[in-house]
């Protein structure tokens, strides 16, 4: 299961600056003020990634004297330290999550780490980070903050030193503070983009992470249908089947008797009435299992408010979905919220729970919470096993349940708009 928080909040995004064009107005300057800030401390960034690229190239010849590794134990974390910066302000500036995505060392010894590090890509992409930081991205941040401080600069030298040069400098930084205006968040945009094409994954690395998830899912979705096939043939061996067969039975023994003993062949005839009707019941739900008749009449809305009126607790539904979603999305939607309401009467010592949803820009999203003890483990066999459910088609699960709760389960399920 997969933390899918990707997008920092918008206050993030208001402290750092907006990328977006933005009237002319007190709000842009502040903006472009912030985004000049930020160009700033990319620019003092340049120091210790200069000094850390060099250091990570000597790793390697030194390491044939054992000194590099000693050497790596510091540069390393070092540089994943300053990484971890440019991921968190660049992916608040683009307003997305940079991932690091190094490969886990964590079974490995002091001599044996060193080599994990020096076979993994997200480590090259940091020295490659760190290369760009001190050259090209330094270029691009100094120059925000040079067009910006170089008209005070000049004022400056007009005033104390007074000679014509300076005054013919003065006069050209008019159209340095308007290049400055127009172009500072294209630049800082640059920066930011170009350090999560570096830092980021790479497009083939995300076609194979992304080729491995559907393998996965696949293999846990045969798995899963495998599963409901041995259920359903369990449930009707055991139950319908099993009834039925009475029925003939109890049919035949009446139709040997109806001559002899009219009175016992009409017993046997109402028990095989009554056991045909049981029979009914059973075949009632298993098809309920397959497909609920509340689902499939009153669609994901009306079949969620279905699942809420049986429990013992008040469950609030409030969902903004809309007809006609593909029948096995609203299917896999409403076993979720079932295996989360089931969840919360079994274990949440709840008073109040509550389901909201809506379907925007062809994502069904749906939130299941309550207001009980918390602590829902997102590995357990029942929400394990909504992860697998919604990972077939796409879906993710995220589960906040600090102790002492409250309890929220969000669910996301790509399909498109009806």
């Amino acid at each position: 299961m997969t933390d899918l928080v990707t997008v920092p909040p918008p206050t993030m995004l208001r402290r750092i600056g907006s990328l977006r064009p933005t009237p002319v107005d007190g709000d842009a300057l502040v903006d472009r003020l912030r985004l000049t800030a930020v160009s700033a401390g990319y620019a003092l960034a340049m120091a210790p990634a200069l000094a850390l690229a060099i250091l990570s190239i000597l790793c390697i010849p030194l390491g044939l004297v054992m000194v590099g590794f000693a050497l790596a134990f510091a540069v390393v974390p070092a540089t994943a330290a300053l990484t971890a910066v440019h991921r968190r302000v660049s992916g608040a500036l683009l307003g997305e999550r940079i991932p690091a995505a190094y490969a886990d060392a964590s079974g490995t010894n002091l001599l044996t780490r060193p080599v994990r590090w020096l076979t993994d890509k997200a480590r090259w992409r940091d020295v490659a980070f760190l290369w760009f930081s001190s050259t090209g991205g330094f270029v691009m941040s100094v120059l925000v903050v040079g067009m910006l401080v170089s008209p005070f600069i000049h004022l400056g030298g007009a005033i104390v030193d007074g000679g014509v040069w300076w005054w013919i400098l003065v006069l050209l930084d008019g159209p340095l503070l308007v290049a400055w205006w127009c172009a500072t968040p294209a630049l800082v945009r640059g920066r930011a983009v170009a350090e999560r094409n570096i830092l980021g994954h790479s497009r083939v690395e995300r076609l194979e992470q992304r080729v491995s998830e559907v393998t996965e899912s696949r293999a846990e979705t045969l798995d899963h249908s495998a599963a409901e096939v041995r259920r359903i043939e369990r449930d009707l061996h055991d139950g319908a089947q099993a009834r039925i067969a009475a029925v003939g039975m109890n049919v035949g023994l009446a139709e040997k008797l109806i001559q002899s003993d009219p009175t016992a062949a009409a017993e046997l005839l109402r028990e095989a009435r009554e056991t045909t009707i049981t029979a009914l019941e059973d075949l009632r739900s298993v098809v309920r299992g397959i497909h609920p008749p509340a689902l499939a009449d009153r669609g994901l809305t009306g079949g969620i408010e279905a699942l809420a009126l049986p429990l013992p607790l008040p469950v609030t539904v409030s969902l903004a979905v809309p007809p006609g979603l593909p029948a096995p999305v609203e299917s896999a939607a409403y076993f979720a919220v079932a295996e989360c309401l089931a969840n919360t009467a079994k274990h949440a010592s709840a008073t109040r729970a509550w389901v909201t949803g809506a379907h925007t820009e062809g994502v069904l999203r749906l939130v299941v919470g309550d207001d009980g003890r918390g602590g829902a483990d997102p590995e357990g066999s029942g929400l394990a096993g909504v992860a697998k459910r919604l990972a077939a088609f796409d879906g993710t699960l995220v589960v906040a349940s600090p102790p002492g709760g409250p309890t929220v389960v969000t669910m996301e399920v790509p399909c498109p708009n009806p």
